[in-house]
This record gives C-alpha cells, sequence and structure tokens, in this order.
C-alpha cells in the first residue's frame, strides 16, 4: 500500500469521526490531519507513552479519560485521538492547557477546540481500530481479541441505572474479600474518613503504602487486582453517599473509575488510581461537609468560588451574581462567617494551591495560572501569607 494511500485512510477516518489522527513512520511523526485546530497538539504530552506500544491493536487511556486508539503495521504507527470517554469542564482542559504550555491569550481558543472534539464510545473506538488493523495487517480481530476481560464492559452497557450498578456490584461482595492492606478496624476507620471527607488523613495513610491488602499485592494477576478495585470502589462510594454525596454523582464517578481500571494493564497503575479514587471520593464529600456546618450564603460564596476556582475572583462579579451590592455581601459575609470576603477566597485558593503542591507535578507557574493570580510572584506572596511559608518550601516539606 502506497503512503499517499496511508494519508487518504487518516483523512476518511478523521473527517467521519471528528477525531484527531497521527501517523508515524519509525516513531517520527510524518502525517497529521484533524477538522479541529490546536494552538498545540495535545497527544504531546503522552506521546512517549504511545510510541511504546508495539501490539498490532492497543489503546491509551488518560488520567483524565481521553482515548487514544493505536494500530501499528511494521514500521508506521496510527493514533486516532484523543477521544473523551468522559465529559471534560473548563476547569479540567485548563488543566490541561496549563500541561502543554498554551500561552494564556490562546488558552480560550484551546478550550473551544477540545470540546469541539467529538465523543467516540470506547467500544466503537475499538471497532474502529480493528477494521483499520485489517487494512493495514490483513488480520481479522474482534472485541473479545482486545479486552483482557469483558465482563466490566457488558456491564456498563446493560445497566439500567446507576442505583442498579451500585447493588449488582455490592451484593457479588462479601466483607472478607474487600480491601484494604491491614484490619477490619484499618479498613473501617478508612471508609470514616472518606464519611467525613478527610481526604488529607487519607493521603497521609496511602502515601507510603498499598491500597490494596497484602495478599492482592503479592499475587501480580491484574484480574485479581481489577476485581479487588472493583471492591474498593463500591465501599468508597458507598461511605461517600453516607457522608452526603448526591448517590447519582457517586455512581457516575464509580463508572468512570471503573471503567478506567479495566483498560489499564498494569497492576502498579491500577494501584496509583485506586489511591487517586478514595481521595478523590473523600475531597468531594468535603466539600460537602463544609457546606452543611455554613448558612445558606457561605455555601453560596464557597460553591461559587469553586465554580471559579481558575479565575481572578473579585468580589464585585460575585455581588452581580448574588444580585447584592458589594457593600452588603462583604457586611453580611464576615457577619455569618467571622472573616472576610476576601480572606475566605484566598483561603480557599490557597488550600486548592497546597493539594496541587502535594500530590502534583505542576510547576509553581502553572499552579498560579491555574488558580487564576496574575503572576507567580503575586501567587507566592499569598501563599506565604495565609500558609507562613513559601510554596517552594511548603512542597519540598511535604512530598518525599
Amino acid at each position: 500500500m502506497k503512503f499517499a494511500d496511508y494519508n487518504y485512510i487518516a483523512t476518511m477516518i478523521g473527517d467521519f469521526s471528528g477525531v484527531p489522527v497521527h501517523i508515524y513512520k519509525n516513531n517520527e511523526l510524518i502525517f497529521y490531519y484533524s477538522i479541529t485546530h490546536f494552538i498545540k497538539d495535545p497527544i504531546s504530552i503522552h506521546q512517549s507513552d504511545i510510541l511504546k506500544i508495539s501490539d498490532h491493536i492497543g489503546y491509551l487511556l488518560t488520567d483524565n479519560f481521553s482515548c487514544y486508539g493505536i494500530v501499528n503495521s511494521n514500521e508506521y504507527k496510527f493514533v486516532i485521538g484523543p477521544t473523551k470517554q468522559v465529559s471534560s469542564t473548563a476547569s479540567n482542559l485548563l488543566e490541561l492547557a496549563i500541561q502543554l504550555d498554551i500561552p494564556k491569550e490562546d488558552i480560550d481558543e484551546f478550550i473551544i477546540a477540545m470540546q469541539e472534539i467529538k465523543h467516540i464510545p470506547f467500544e466503537n473506538l475499538m471497532q474502529i481500530m480493528c477494521f483499520l488493523n485489517y487494512i493495514l495487517n490483513n488480520e481479522k480481530c474482534s472485541l473479545e481479541d482486545i479486552f483482557i476481560d469483558d465482563s466490566l464492559q457488558e456491564h456498563f452497557a446493560k445497566k439500567t441505572s446507576r442505583h442498579g450498578t451500585d447493588h449488582s456490584l455490592s451484593d457479588k461482595l462479601s466483607e472478607q474479600d474487600i480491601i484494604f492492606h491491614s484490619t477490619y478496624d484499618l479498613e473501617e476507620n478508612f471508609m470514616n474518613m472518606i464519611r467525613k471527607g478527610d481526604y488529607i488523613s487519607i493521603s497521609n495513610l496511602l502515601e507510603n503504602s498499598p491500597i490494596f491488602k497484602k495478599d492482592v499485592m503479592e499475587s501480580n494477576h491484574l484480574r485479581f487486582f481489577k476485581n479487588s478495585f472493583v471492591a474498593i470502589a463500591t465501599l468508597a462510594s458507598r461511605a461517600a453517599i453516607q457522608g452526603g454525596m448526591n448517590p447519582d454523582d457517586a455512581f457516575t464517578l464509580i463508572d468512570n473509575y471503573i471503567l478506567m481500571c479495566e483498560l489499564l494493564d498494569d497492576c502498579n497503575r491500577i494501584n496509583n488510581l485506586g489511591r487517586l479514587m478514595v481521595i478523590d471520593f473523600a475531597k468531594r464529600v468535603n466539600q460537602l461537609y463544609k457546606g452543611t456546618q455554613a448558612s445558606h450564603l457561605i455555601l453560596d460564596v464557597s460553591n461559587y468560588i469553586n465554580r471559579h476556582m481558575s479565575e481572578a475572583i473579585t468580589v464585585e462579579a460575585m455581588s452581580k451574581e448574588f444580585f447584592m451590592s458589594r457593600s452588603y455581601l462583604s457586611k453580611r459575609f464576615k457577619a455569618e462567617s467571622n472573616v472576610t470576603l476576601t480572606d475566605f477566597i484566598l483561603t480557599k485558593k490557597i488550600d486548592e494551591a497546597k493539594h496541587l503542591l502535594r500530590y502534583t507535578k505542576q510547576s509553581l507557574t502553572a499552579i498560579s495560572l491555574h488558580l487564576g493570580f496574575s503572576s507567580p510572584g503575586h501567587f507566592s506572596r499569598v501563599f506565604r501569607k495565609y500558609a507562613s511559608i513559601s510554596p517552594k518550601e511548603y512542597r519540598e516539606k511535604n512530598t518525599n
């Protein structure tokens, strides 16, 4: 087959799928087609991992649930993606823009372009890859040849309600089969942390420990890891619901995490995903837990800040949102919370900054941009004021 034919195939796939297509030869990009223009190609973050995949048909699912389909044929590699498996928020896309070092003035354009990428269900993407593999390698494959185990894929396809998802999973799990690396008391303590939204304690507990119990860690058996992950997800979602999380939100989250787990092929990555998942559940409960102790105004303000965390939040903009004058909003908030509105906004931003410094590798510049500060210097000054330590010192003190 001529190279011009490869270009034609890639262009046709890009046109009907609405998803970018890349062709590599000996790991060098030789052709790219996308109906959407990007300031910077989002594949660049994951390109090194994609190039390592050598199976005739493969896929890469990223931490934010973007998926790339891959077909290898001799020295050529076709990559279709990214396509989203879960809807992205503007905040998620802003984080991606920061990782790609998109100039600040181009971020809005990049986010719009990412939102234009078509959603392709994972199974449909894999069917496209099977067809492409037949064209390139004259090899007939089905989805059963790709998936290690399709039981959970069938579960997602057949489920009729997210409430049913939780019950069907929990009914199959006994307390003896569940999770952690020690005793029942520790497991119950762990679940209680999720109920209370104590994600800091969970993070500390898991910092140097595997999330799975000893026999799972020693098995090194992929299916065993995945089954145990489902058990963890079920317990974590149940604890989060008990802590006040909306059941539909919890069931959606558990579905997404189980799908991501099922697509992983490395036990260590599954363990890391489990750690991320339980912290995520606890952090979501934490926001609810704070709200239940506050007045309606404090809760509304807190939710507004969460929605606009990546912006330079002003009292003026917030007062318009709540149909109050600037002075009345500030005075009423101080009376109900005992802190000024400005202090409350900056405290929440610095709390988020602490989490990013401790659990991500984002640069100080990226974090300051993500949190809506005018410059890294401004971010550092505010951080020191509220944390009594510089961002760099905080990261060094709280990471290994």
